[in-house]
Formats: structure tokens, sequence, C-alpha cells
């Protein structure tokens, strides 16, 4: 009744939303009869903020219109690659009649199922852009699937990534972003077990909840204190009249968005209060900046029931995964079987979220990756946020992965010229012989 009550309380603001930007319109119009004035502006910036405060924001727009290579300005066209039901692969194809053919390393950037959309990481994309041929998942808001397209669990999540992979074929490298750094990581295992020849070529993975016994956080103490049944009781709704999920059971994006805000108030109200005074004194680039930064933070999407009560199950209560308990399909999965892909933890120092060495934790999981094979790095200064966005992810962080990338690269090449000269070693000795 939660999701349907909040509905109706949308609904019923509607008719002052309205009101609102008609009475915002009316003061700022050029033809209102009365001078610019302290009353005039306080007006219109309650105007403001009362939409923005009670709108639903949808699906943000990923707005990259070009990159920059070797200082070129090369345009980016948006592509669907790959549909399923519940995600779009998308690719960021460059223009290669401005910047030339390029062969760059194919990178599958998994965007987390988390709640907020996967524009979220377009930072990340941006900074990735120059140099990779860069695709990304594309996840589907559960309120907007119909209930006859069926469920989704964690282990459908396992299953999107391995086709996803499959499909962009040999030497991929894979990059995680938070929660799905777990089915990332078991997906691998599973690939490798199978001796897929598509099985990534190395794996990257950030901030994410690989052994949440480790440095627990907030969010990791929630998960445990209370039982799955509670969660299944209380933050479990069905999607309502009209969307076209309707009556799917889903985690509503509001509830999780709440948590998220609950856990900095204090910010997000000293925020709002700043953003109102600046209405008033008509700083444009600092509202600009508010408004960008949460009509992305308040753009939320509801999560499929299923996912969601196997991750808190799976991942935070039981620790399937550093147990070596995980199952994919009823199997139990072998970590030990990563043995030619190579692993890059990424952490951030002061990240409440994911704790310090819960990310690490796979570095331990993944016995026979050989040592040098292996790379850790831990972001000093930075919260969870930053270490997939902003200053220190362009500058310190995507430069180690990108040196990572290519190095596991060269390594595969050179490995491959080893062996075909190995294979035709006995033909060219016989040569030589005969010369």
């Amino acid at each position: 009744m939660k999701y349907h009550t909040y509905e109706m309380a949308r609904s019923a603001l509607m008719p002052l939303r309205i009101q609102g930007r008609w009475m915002r319109r009316m003061v700022n119009s050029p033809f209102n009869p009365w001078p610019d004035n302290y009353a005039q502006r306080w007006i219109s910036a309650s105007a403001t903020m009362f939409e923005n405060m009670t709108r639903r924001y949808g699906k943000p727009e990923w707005d990259i219109d070009s990159t920059r290579i070797h200082g070129l300005d090369v345009p980016i066209t948006e592509e669907i690659v790959l549909q399923r039901t519940w995600c779009d692969l998308l690719h960021f194809d460059r223009d290669e009649t401005v910047c030339g053919k390029r062969y760059d390393p194919k990178v599958l950037l998994i965007a987390p199922m988390s709640g907020h959309y996967a524009t979220l990481l377009r930072g990340t994309v941006k900074a990735m852009l120059p140099e990779h041929n860069l695709y990304i998942t594309d996840w589907r808001d559960a309120r907007e699937v119909p209930v006859a397209m069926g469920s989704f669990s964690l282990d459908d999540f396992i299953t999107e990534i391995i086709e996803c992979v499959r499909w962009l074929g040999n030497d991929v490298h894979v990059i995680a972003v938070c929660q799905p750094s777990v089915p990332a990581l078991a997906a691998t295992a599973v690939m490798a077990a199978m001796q897929d020849e598509c099985t990534p070529a190395s794996l990257t993975l950030m901030g994410g909840p690989l052994d949440t016994r480790r440095n627990p956080t907030a969010v990791n103490e929630l998960a445990e204190s209370k039982p799955i049944e509670w969660f299944r009781n209380n933050v479990i709704e069905h999607v309502p009249w009209p969307n076209a999920g309707c009556m799917r059971r889903v985690y509503p994006g509001f509830i999780q968005l709440s948590g998220f805000m609950q856990m900095n108030l204090n910010r997000h109200i000293e925020a709002h209060k700043n953003v109102f005074n600046d209405l008033i004194k008509g700083d444009c680039d600092s509202v600009e900046q508010h408004n960008r930064f949460y009509d992305e933070y308040l753009a939320v999407m509801d999560l499929p029931a299923e996912f969601y009560l196997d991750t808190v199950e799976r991942v935070f209560q039981q620790h399937a995964l550093p147990k070596g308990e995980f199952t994919y399909k009823g199997e139990v999965i072998d970590l030990g079987a990563i043995k030619d892909t190579a692993l890059m933890t990424v952490e951030g120092e002061r990240d409440d979220i994911c704790g310090l060495g819960q990310t690490e934790a796979a570095q331990d999981m993944c016995p026979n990756i050989p040592d040098e094979s292996r790379w850790h790095y831990v972001q000093p200064g930075v919260g969870h946020y930053g270490v997939f966005n902003g200053t220190r992810w362009r500058t310190e962080i995507q430069p180690r992965i990108r040196e990572m990338i290519r190095t596991v690269r060269f390594r595969r090449q050179a490995g491959n010229d080893t062996e075909s000269n190995t294979d035709t070693g006995a033909d060219t000795s016989e040569t030589s012989r005969a010369a």
C-alpha cells in the first residue's frame, strides 16, 4: 500500500505543481508591471523549489555528443546493439571518419542495478571514451516491465552479463561498478569453468561488496540486522496502475532514495537551503550545478523483488561468495576456475557504502590468478561516488585501469605470437636446414 499511497500523493499535488509553474511564469514574465524586487524573486524561488521537490524525475539523457581524441572533437552516437528483456547493451560509437580507424580495447562497463539509472556513470563513460571501444549495460526500470515478461533474479543478472560478454566476443575487458561486482565475478568464474573462449581478458571491480564482513558499514549492518522476511514484508510493493509493470513485485525506487538521503540528511537540507538563496540572488551557475546533480540523484528506478531479496540474502546476510557457497542455477561456483583473466580491484579510502577491504577480498577468493595478473589500488581522499566519478577518477583511477588493460592486451598478443611461432617452429627449422 505504500506505493499506492505515494502515487496518490504525487497525483494529488499535480494541480499545485501546475499552479506554481504558472505563478513562476507570471512573476518572471517581461510583461509583469511590477519591477524586479525581493518579494518577486522569493515567490519565483518558492515555486521552483516546490515543483522540483514534488515532481517525478524521469530517466536522464546521456548528453554525450562528442569526445576528444588527439585534439579532435569526435562525434559520438549512442546505439543499442543488443536488446534484451531487462537490459539494453548500449554502444558509444565514435565517428571514425573524423579520428581515423582505431583498434582500442573493447570494454564492457556493467552499471549497477541499485536504484539509479546507468546514466549515473556518465562521468565514468566520458573518461573512458577517448581510448576505449566502450559498451555499457543499460538496465530497465522494473516499473516499466510487464509481469508477463517474467521475473528477474540474481542468477538472471549473471546470465545477462554472460550473454553481453559473448555477444562482444573475444578479448573483452569487463569493469563492474559497485553492486554488479559480485555477479560479474560469478559470471567470469562460470565462463572460465566452461572454458568459454569469450571469458573476459580482464575484470576490474570497483567499490563492490565482495565480502561485507570486512569493515562493515551502516548499509551492511542494516542488511544484517533484519531477517530476510522483514525485507520481504516491509519494503517490497506491487507496482500500481497505470504503469506498464502493474502488479509486479518490486523494491520501489522512492524507498531506496529515502534511505540514501537519510544517510546524509543534513547535507541535503543544507544544499536545498543554499539553492533557494541562490535562486533569490540570481546565482545561475550555482543553481545549474545543483540541478544537474539532483536531476541525476533523484531519478530512481524500481528493482525486481526477486533480484533485490536475492542480493540482500546471498550477498549481505549469507556471505555466500567469500564462503565458497555461491550458486548459479543450482551449481556451486568455483572461483578457482579463474586463471587466465587478469583481476584489478579499486577502492575509495572514505567509502561509506563498501568499506575498505570488501572489494580487495576478490583477490583472496581467486587463488589461481598469477601474481603478475593482479592489481589493487586504494584511492586516497574519496568516498564511494569518487571511485567512479570526479577529478580523482579522471586523473588517478582511470589512467591506472587504462594501463592495466593495455598491459593485459600486450601480454595476450605476445603470448599468441609466441604460440604461433612455436606451432610453426618445426617447419621453420626444417626450412633453415634445407637452406
